[in-house]
């Protein structure tokens, strides 16, 4: 992505603030133009920053290039629900793939996407459906008609409703909280860290107002996300995924969204929900952190709520680097879940800011595979 193409969305940020000043004095309109000036200042100096490491020419053939966000300092591998999602995806599938941090968008202006053989795919959905074409892999192939549409009719309830509630806790409502996860280093970091959450915080309030939801109080913002978890946790019930046994695409989608509320909102109306009262979905979110995610730690005593937000901060981490293999996770009697017809591809980790993902674990079709048991600490209060 070029300079230009940073300052062109910064200005784009601020058109329609500035449609909307017709009647407003001069020196109102000052301060926006200033304020977009700096944000496009900010935009430019993250893009220096960035664009420090050489480029190099990335080789996609049978490798999953995976663009995402960088990962944040609280040892959530994203503050980005979609890219957790995917993330999540590509280790339920057992699917190599390599990391890259470089805050380069798609096409289409998404984050994350991918790369495969020289093809592009962005937006969550159209990963997952480009992935089961060209790899041939179905994490839903066990799953009933009915079963499938239950599953997707979920998926849109979270990621175009739940999503903005999350969206609003984590960039308006706690802007200054996650301000200090975001991951920058240098003289002006802090600085960048300001600029780029405010403007984040102003593009999600905005695209909240344009979809609809941010039409209302806080209040009843949070009203709907309450309603939205407790419908997730009665699907839920006792079940160990959101299908039974199988587990499905669902489950990476749901845990991308919750991951967020459970482990990088400390203290807020999400996180008291759900490692209080809906602790079925703490639990949830702990198994599918343990067995996808098993370098990434946290404290027992963070999985339950109890009134104090120091203890609701993530211990432990997700190194940005190195190799992840699940077979050194897994029993012999606890199969991957499979895929069928593809390559392992193979990559290297040259870089700092990159890091792969890999595995041994044989592929196949099945997905039918009961889940063993797992053994779940004590989280009543």
């Amino acid at each position: 992505m070029s300079v230009f193409s940073h300052f062109r969305g910064c200005l784009r940020d601020y058109g329609g603030i500035m449609s909307a000043l017709g009647s407003d004095s001069w020196w109102k309109k000052t301060l926006y133009i200033t304020g977009g000036a700096l944000l496009a200042a900010a935009a430019y100096l993250l893009h220096e920053l960035l664009a420090i490491r050489k480029e190099q020419e990335l080789d996609s053939k049978d490798a999953i290039i995976l663009h995402q966000f960088s990962r944040p300092k609280n040892g959530v591998p994203s503050l980005s629900p979609f890219c957790l999602k995917i993330e999540t995806y590509l280790r339920m599938m057992d699917l190599p793939y390599q990391n890259y941090f470089d805050g380069k968008l798609s096409p289409q202006g998404k984050m994350p996407w991918i790369e495969y053989n020289h093809e592009q795919a962005s937006g969550s959905e159209f990963i997952v459906d480009f992935l089961e074409e060209k790899l041939g892999v179905n994490l839903n192939n066990n799953l009933t008609p009915q079963e499938r549409a239950v599953s997707r009719a979920i998926t849109k309830m979270v990621e175009e409703h739940l999503y903005w509630t999350i969206a609003y806790c984590q960039w308006v409502d706690n802007l200054e909280e996650t301000q200090k996860l975001l991951a920058m280093s240098g003289p002006l970091s802090d600085t960048l860290k300001w600029l780029l959450s405010r403007l984040n915080g102003s593009m999600v309030r905005r695209e909240m107002y344009g979809h609809g939801i941010g039409r209302f109080s806080k209040e009843e913002v949070y009203a709907l996300m309450e309603k939205d978890l407790r419908t997730l946790a009665t699907l839920l019930g006792d079940k160990k995924y959101f299908m039974g046994s199988k587990i499905s695409t669902l489950d990476a989608t749901v845990f991308g969204h919750l991951a967020q509320a459970m482990w990088t909102l400390p203290g807020t109306r999400p996180e008291q929900l759900i490692k209080g009262e809906l602790i079925n979905l703490a639990m949830f979110c702990d198994r599918m952190r343990r067995r996808f995610w098993p370098e990434w730690f946290v404290e027992v005593e963070d999985l339950y709520y109890d009134g104090d937000s120091e203890c609701s901060s993530s211990g432990g981490g997700v190194s940005p680097t190195g190799l992840f293999s699940r077979t050194d996770t897994l029993d012999d009697s606890d199969a991957s879940i499979h895929s069928a017809g593809h390559t392992q591809a193979r990559a290297h980790s040259p870089d700092s800011d990159q890091s792969l993902f890999d595995s041994d674990v044989g592929t196949g079709s099945d997905n039918d595979v009961q889940l063993k048991d797992e053994q779940i600490p004590d989280l009543e209060v």
